[in-house]
C-alpha cells in the first residue's frame, strides 16, 4: 500500500478509500447487468404485474417487463440521490464519517446476498431501495473524507482524481465480470460440500463478497480525519450566493445533473443505435465503455493540473466540450465516429469531475464537507438515474431529440458556470496559509 501511495503521490488513506470504493463499485455494478436478466427469468414471478394498469384515465400506465426492469434499476439512483443531502448533513452534525461509510457498505452487501432468496418482484424493489439508502450513507461520507484528507488545496484535485479513477475502474469492469459469472453458471460445488449454484446466485454472492471486502478495508485502515472533529455552525444547503445570484456549489450541483444525464442518455438506446449505425452489439459495448475509458485515463492528470492552474478553466472547457459531443451522438452514422464522439464526451466529463469536487471542497467550511459535497454527488446520481428514463421517452419524438436536449442542458450548465462560479484555488491557498500561520 505504501508503494502504491508513493507511485500515485497520494495520501495512503485516500488510496485505501479508493480501493474500497473500487471493490464496492464492482459488486454494485454487477447488479446493473444481473437484475434485468433476473427479472426476466423464470425465477421471479411478474406475470401478475405485466399488463396491469397503474394510474387513472389518461395518466394510467400499462406495466411491461422493460418498465418493471427500468423501475427497479432507477429506484436505486433516485433514493440514493435524494437521500444524500440528509445523510451528508447528518455526518456533519455528528462530526463523523467512518460509521456512515461502514453502515452503508453493510447495507449494500447484505442486500446483495438477500437477492438469492427473492422470488417476487416486490422483494427486489425493497432490496434495491435498501441499497439506494446504503449508497446514500456511504458516498457523501466517503468524498468528505477524501476532501478532509487533503493537506492543502493544491492536493485536493489530485486526491479526487485518484479516488474517481479507482471507482470508475470498478464500475466499468463490474458489468463485464457479471456477464461472465452469469453466463458460466450453474456452478457445481458439491465437491466442497456446497450445493449447485446458478449463475444469478453466484453473481449476487460475488457482489456481497465485494462489499464485505470493502468493509474490511475501511474498518481496518480508515479513520476519521481530525478536521471532522467539529461540526460547522451552518450545514444547510445554500441556494442564493453571497455576492451573486446563486451559490457556486449549488450551481455545480445543477451542472452535475446535466452532466450525469448527458452520459446516461445512451444507456437505454442500444437497439436503436445498433439499427441506425448498422453495427453488431459488440460495437455498442465499446461505445458505452468509451466514456469510462477516457475518464480512467484522465482523472488523475486533470485533477493534479487543476491543483496547479485552477479549477474553473477545466470546468468551462469540460462543459464547452460536453454540448457538441452529446448532440453529435444523435447525428453521426458511423460506428467508428460514434466511438470517437463518446471518447470526446468522456474527456469532457473528466474535465468536470475532479475539478468540480475540488472546487466544492475549497468552498466547504470546516465541518461541512459532507453537506457541501453531497450536493454534487446527489446531482450526478440524479442525472444518471434520470438520463435513461428521459432518453426512453424523448426518442419517440426522433432519434436526435434526446441528444439535442442533452446538448442544450450542457450549454445551460456552461452558462451557469461561466456567470456564477469563480476560481477558488488562490483563495483556498490563502486560507491554508493563514491557518498555518495561526
Amino acid at each position: 500500500m505504501g508503494s502504491l501511495s508513493e507511485i500515485l503521490e497520494t495520501d495512503r488513506r485516500v488510496i485505501v478509500l479508493a480501493l474500497a470504493r473500487m471493490v464496492g463499485a464492482v459488486g454494485n455494478s454487477f447488479l446493473i447487468v444481473v437484475l434485468p436478466l433476473y427479472v426476466a427469468s423464470d425465477l421471479i414471478d411478474i406475470d401478475a404485474l405485466v399488463g396491469a394498469s397503474v394510474g387513472v384515465g389518461a395518466a394510467s400506465v400499462t406495466l411491461t417487463e422493460p418498465l418493471l426492469i427500468g423501475f427497479v434499476l432507477s429506484l436505486f439512483g433516485f433514493l440514493n440521490s435524494f437521500s444524500q443531502p440528509f445523510t451528508g448533513r447528518l455526518s456533519d452534525r455528528l462530526a463523523t464519517r467512518r460509521p456512515f461509510v461502514l453502515a452503508g457498505i453493510l447495507l449494500l452487501g447484505t442486500a446483495s446476498a438477500l437477492y438469492t432468496l427473492a422470488d417476487a418482484y416486490w422483494i427486489l424493489v425493497v432490496l434495491r431501495a435498501i441499497q439506494g439508502f446504503g449508497a446514500a450513507l456511504t458516498i457523501p461520507a466517503t468524498v468528505a473524507l477524501v476532501n478532509e484528507y487533503a493537506g492543502s488545496a493544491n492536493q485536493r484535485g489530485g486526491n479526487f482524481g485518484v479516488f474517481n479513477t479507482f471507482r470508475l475502474i470498478g464500475f466499468g469492469f463490474g458489468p463485464v465480470l457479471a456477464g461472465i459469472v452469469v453466463d458460466n453458471g450453474p456452478y457445481d460445488l458439491t465437491a466442497v460440500g456446497l450445493p449447485v449454484v446458478n449463475g444469478f446466485d453466484a453473481a449476487f454472492a460475488a457482489a456481497c463478497l465485494g462489499a464485505y471486502v470493502s468493509f474490511a478495508l475501511v474498518y481496518l485502515l480508515v479513520h476519521d480525519a481530525a478536521d471532522a472533529a467539529a461540526a460547522g455552525d451552518d450545514v444547510s444547503i445554500r441556494v442564493r450566493g453571497e455576492d451573486r445570484l446563486l451559490d457556486p456549489v449549488f450551481v455545480l450541483g445543477i451542472a452535475t445533473v446535466a452532466m450525469g444525464l448527458c452520459i446516461a442518455l445512451y444507456a437505454t438506446l442500444q437497439n436503436q443505435v445498433n439499427l441506425r449505425l448498422d453495427q453488431p452489439p459488440v460495437w455498442f459495448g465499446v461505445q458505452f465503455a468509451a466514456v469510462t475509458i477516457a475518464n480512467v485515463a484522465l482523472q488523475v492528470p486533470v485533477g493534479r493540473a487543476s491543483d496547479r492552474v485552477g479549477r474553473r478553466p477545466f470546468l468551462v472547457a469540460g462543459f464547452l466540450l460536453l454540448a457538441p459531443t452529446t448532440l453529435l451522438q444523435g447525428i453521426v452514422l458511423s460506428p467508428v465516429v460514434m466511438t470517437l464522439v463518446r471518447l470526446g464526451q468522456g474527456v469532457a466529463v473528466a474535465f468536470v469531475f475532479a475539478p468540480s469536487l475540488a472546487l466544492a471542497g475549497d468552498l466547504a467550511r470546516e465541518g461541512e464537507s459532507g453537506t457541501t459535497l453531497s450536493v454534487l454527488t446527489m446531482g450526478f446520481g440524479f442525472g444518471v438515474a434520470l438520463g435513461p428514463l428521459a432518453s426512453g421517452w424523448l426518442v419517440g419524438f426522433g432519434f436526435v431529440v434526446p441528444f439535442a436536449v442533452g446538448g442544450i442542458l450542457a450549454l445551460v450548465a456552461l452558462a451557469l458556470v461561466v456567470t456564477q462560479v469563480e476560481e477558488t484555488l488562490e483563495t483556498a491557498d490563502a486560507a491554508s496559509g493563514t491557518a498555518a500561520d495561526d
